[in-house]
């Protein structure tokens, strides 16, 4: 579809693209596929601005690595997890936005729960995207915009609990929730699509494949070894990709022009991605039977139901519609 492929790096997806007087926001940029993610877009001249739980470390991207970039950068707090931070966050964007990229994730943290009882996955990777996205709808709708929603490979087999999405009260399983989470994102993408493509905002998710960045922080070694990201040696597994990699096929979801007014789909590649099959590695492809119109609307629903309880009535932001 793209001519790209599987070790295409971010930069070299956007080697011909023009991104100058486009404001594009990158969620989790201070490191990983985050950064990858940011180089690329400011190296095609968008203006950036960088969501990170580090102030410090966002400001060490943007002056590091970021350097010389064509338009403007701005870093600002921005914890998903905390929806009124979320809401500030959300609050200081100005003008119109382009790209919105949800790249933030946490797979493995030494909390499992939020005070009001969330799973920290759960919060951090689809509801506080969510809540972001609902309040920049008006500026994503001003000249028509991509939601770029990164998933993973880990969603296959995985349906969301629409009973108890946030893990509340089922017994608690970080893996699982890890996985639901990323099929939220999912179902996220293809919703939003279906509500707001009418305004020009259309989302899609993608699939970066395997990479050794911060989001295998807490992975011990004997895990990391298990799973296969590594070998017994401890060198990297033949299907890992470098950050660069992993973050190309984010990037052409921001910018191929193939997919200008298309959303909903599960990109892969640089591409759509392949249905699982029994050939399937492990760490590859779409399972549609995670994700389907009725299941995208309720936890849609179930999503704005939450956020009108955890929030002040008199909040920032308008309620997603």
């Amino acid at each position: 579809m793209s001519g790209f492929g599987w070790a295409t790096t971010a930069l070299e997806v956007v080697r011909t693209t023009d991104l100058r007087g486009r404001l594009a926001i990158v969620t989790g940029a201070s490191s990983g596929m985050g950064i990858e993610t940011a180089q690329a877009l400011a190296v095609a001249g968008a203006d950036l601005v960088l969501g990170v739980r580090d102030v410090a470390a966002g400001e060490a991207v943007a002056r590091d690595v970021l350097a010389g970039a064509a338009g403007t950068i701005k870093v600002a707090r921005l914890d998903l997890s905390d929806l009124d931070a979320v809401a500030e966050f959300a609050g200081a964007v100005t003008g119109p936005v382009d790209l919105l990229i949800a790249n933030a994730g946490v797979s493995q943290t030494p909390d499992t729960h939020l005070p009001n009882g969330l799973d920290v996955r759960f919060a951090t990777n689809h509801l506080g995207h969510f809540r972001l996205a609902a309040l920049l709808r008006s500026q994503l709708a001003k000249r028509g915009a991509r939601i770029v929603v990164v998933s993973s490979g880990g969603h296959k087999g995985i349906p969301v609990s629409l009973d108890d999405p946030g893990w509340r009260t089922r017994e608690y399983s970080m893996g699982l929730a890890y996985a639901e989470s990323k099929s939220a994102n999912i179902l996220f993408a293809q919703e939003a699509t279906r509500r707001w493509s009418g305004e020009g905002i259309f989302a899609n998710a993608v699939l970066p494949g395997t990479a050794l960045t911060g989001l295998q922080r807490h992975h011990s070694d004997a895990q990391m070894r298990r799973i296969g990201f590594v070998t017994d040696e401890g060198t990297p597994a033949p299907m890992v990709r470098t950050a660069a990699q992993a973050a190309a096929t984010a990037v052409w979801a921001a910018t191929a022009p193939e997919l200008a007014g298309r959303g909903g789909l599960v990109l892969e590649d640089c591409g759509l991605a392949k249905p699982v099959g029994p050939d399937t590695h492990p760490w590859s492809g779409y399972d549609d039977s995670v994700a389907d119109p009725d299941s995208a609307r309720r936890l849609w629903e179930i999503s704005t139901r939450l956020i009108d309880e955890l929030t002040a009535p008199a909040g920032p932001g308008p309620a997603p519609s």
